[in-house]
């Protein structure tokens, strides 16, 4: 069929053209911040899961529907090697500003805005990558000790005054937060806790790898009841084969019964890999109804460009003893796996792997469902190692 009316979309955050299967995590971020608004507590809510099952996509539809019921939001990627005062200060100011400009009577934002720029001074000179230049003026007293602990509590205390002024909410939707910092994602814990307490309406919606239930519960002890968490992971068959049957029929086109169910044999129903899988289908198919053997021709093709670009951009960020270790994982299958018999795969002891795992885990490869246990944070990475790496020596 003609590619230039491929309905399907992979790509990074790429919203799909059917978003299926999703609408009780929707409605559950829909109705937290409703009652926020309403003076109601609710707790921030956590986005968990593996690479591919649409997370940046989920926070992305959230984001957009916070904007639309004119809620104050702010959406940024918490990258690796960058500090959390230095992505939230532009964003705070801008969402500062719009809550500036509603129509609310009182200063509390313009107050804010000088705590902001206080909270620019201090991390100034701990932070190295906080670059802000505009003078937002100085609150003194508040947000400008330096002390990020102490300085991200009066600055959010402040933000969330602001908000209950204009009787809205101030919302932070975090995406990758496995790479903040611990220390850092303590400050951002206590902050929040402490507008819980003050019934201040400031709340986040973040999204990260499995290991970060983990990361947030070592950040702080009460993390687990100050956030909400819901797993995000493959869809189920109904929605999966929604995903795939919906688009193609509004293109005038549409996939047969064993066609869907190769799709989501060869996929496992992770949502990225329908979209991959959606595609190449569509663009082999020589008649409007795409079969099974269009999809299994299309398998090859699909395999080409996941192995070009989704797994290998991951697999070239990695040093020779991670591939060595990843691919050792591979040789298993695709786990879960006990460390104790990766490590005997590579015929090391447990101990000298064990800063290798440390690595892997710190640049989002694998994480540890429990303790003792390792996994791909990538669905089908174990066969991307195999195919590139066929010789595990």
């Amino acid at each position: 069929m003609d590619p230039r009316t491929n309905p399907f979309a992979p790509g990074a955050g790429n919203p799909p053209p059917e978003l299926a299967g999703r609408d009780a995590v929707i409605e559950k971020a829909s109705i937290a911040l409703d009652r926020m608004r309403n003076g109601l507590s609710s707790k921030s809510l956590m986005l968990v899961g593996l690479r591919g099952v649409g997370k940046t996509v989920l926070l992305n539809r959230m984001h957009l529907d916070a904007e639309a019921k004119g809620i104050p939001a702010v959406l940024l990627e918490a990258p690796e090697r960058r500090s959390l005062p230095a992505l939230l200060i532009p964003n705070l100011r801008v969402a500062l500003l719009k809550l500036d400009r509603m129509a609310a009577a009182g200063d509390r934002a313009k107050r804010a805005l000088r705590a902001l720029g206080g909270f620019v001074q201090g991390m100034k000179i701990r932070y190295h990558d906080v670059e802000f230049g505009l003078d937002l003026g100085i609150e003194p007293g508040v947000a400008d000790s330096g002390d990020l602990g102490a300085d991200l509590v009066s600055l959010l205390q402040a933000v969330g005054e602001a908000a209950k002024e204009k009787n809205t909410v101030l919302v932070l939707f975090i995406d990758e937060m496995q790479y903040v910092e611990e220390a850092e994602l303590a400050a951002l814990i206590s902050a929040l806790h402490r507008c819980a307490q003050m019934r201040l309406p400031v709340t986040l919606v973040g999204a990260g790898l499995p290991q970060l239930v983990g990361q947030l519960g070592k950040a702080k002890s009460y993390a687990e009841r100050l956030f909400e968490f819901s797993a995000i992971g493959p869809l189920d068959r109904v929605a999966a084969t929604l995903a795939i049957v919906v688009p193609a029929r509004r293109a005038g086109a549409d996939f047969d019964d064993d066609a869907v169910d190769e799709i989501l044999r060869q996929t496992d129903s992770y949502p990225y890999f329908l979209q991959e899988w959606g595609k190449h289908s569509w663009n082999v198919a020589t008649t409007s109804s795409v079969r099974r053997p269009d999809v299994v021709t299309a398998t090859a093709s699909a395999l080409a460009e996941l192995d070009a670009s989704f797994f290998r951009v991951r697999l070239d960020r990695l040093t020779p003893a991670e591939k060595r270790y990843l691919r050792a994982m591979a040789a298993l299958g695709p786990g879960p796996h006990r460390s104790g018999d990766i490590a005997a795969v590579l015929a090391r002891s447990v101990e000298n792997v064990a800063p290798t795992r440390s690595n892997l885990i710190r640049k989002g490869m694998i994480y540890s469902p429990a303790h003792g246990d390792t996994a791909f944070t990538v669905p089908l990475f174990d066969a991307f190692m195999r195919r590139v790496l066929p010789d595990a020596d």
